[in-house]
């Protein structure tokens, strides 16, 4: 099962919560955390793994044999990003605006173009107890990071809860870390942003045919409008978590917040259970 942890903006606590549901999740079962959040990794400081592994993610990008080129304008005429410009003598590769498709080398008269290959970030992976951990870095720089994310969720666990910690936001980054999950869990704040946010991520994943329910991190009690939000959208509100000032300094230390009140997975017992139920009857629809 391909659990995936969203949000429409940054610092709901998407994090707290992937990283706490698989903790509660590892004590019972196998367990698989991707962290997709390839720009801004950061499970890895409450998750602790002992890293063993390291791997490049490349991507192929245009050559070109100038000697060969006729200057003739087909590559940048089938370029949809932009990469390639024809100059009077020779053309230009803008690598980080290739996105691999091949037209250029493809469709060549001269045969002037062959693919090579970009290195974009590095995937890192190892243990976390009985988590099985994996995340990937985008190199700085860097403005495409779908194949990163793509390659990180490559490392999927047949018959274990693979978690999804998935970049915020809606924009392609989102949608790659998102698309296949059994489940999307889309984490809100109760606040005006918040919910904008939230209406956001929750058509993104409508349009997507994924599952949903909603948690409310850092909650004051007055949690109305994502209610009724939720309620006319028939959208399920599987957990509040509390505004808490001592998780939030545990945070901060790289704490999860099961182990500053260790009364909370009981919490996400319940909320790991709810997610099941409902990624089932998907997954038997199907």
């Amino acid at each position: 099962m391909i659990v995936a942890v969203a949000s429409g903006k940054g610092g709901t606590g998407k994090t707290t919560v992937s990283t706490s549901l698989a903790l509660v999740a590892a004590e019972k079962g196998k367990v698989c955390f991707l962290d997709c959040d390839v720009e801004e990794p950061n499970a890895h400081i409450i998750l602790k793994p002992r890293l063993s592994g390291q791997e490049a993610v490349r991507v192929r990008v245009p050559v070109i044999e100038q000697e060969r080129c006729t200057l003739c304008g087909r590559c940048a005429d089938v370029c949809a990003f932009h990469a390639l410009v024809v100059l009077p003598q020779e053309v230009m590769v803008f690598s980080p605006m290739c996105h691999g498709c091949g037209g250029c080398w493809h469709l060549c008269p001269a045969g002037a173009i062959h693919p090579g290959w970009r290195e974009i970030g590095q995937m890192e992976e190892g243990e976390c107890g009985k988590i099985r951990f994996v995340h990937g870095r985008l190199k700085v720089g860097e403005a495409m990071s779908p194949p990163l994310i793509r390659a990180v969720k490559q490392r999927a666990q047949a018959g274990a809860l693979n978690i999804v910690d998935a970049p915020p936001g809606t924009s392609c980054p989102v949608v790659a870390a998102v698309e296949g999950a059994d489940f999307c869990l889309l984490v809100t704040e109760p606040t005006p942003f918040g919910l904008h946010d939230l209406e956001l991520a929750w058509e993104m994943v409508s349009q997507l045919g994924i599952p949903c329910g909603v948690v409310v991190n850092r909650s004051d009690g007055r949690d109305e409008p994502v209610e009724e939000f939720c309620r006319t959208r028939n959208l399920p509100l599987l957990m509040r978590l509390p505004l808490d000032r001592d998780v939030a300094r545990g945070y901060a230390r790289g704490i999860p917040p099961i182990a500053v009140h260790p009364a909370w997975k009981g919490h996400f017992r319940e909320l790991l259970h709810a997610i099941s139920e409902r990624a089932g009857l998907k997954c038997a629809k199907s």
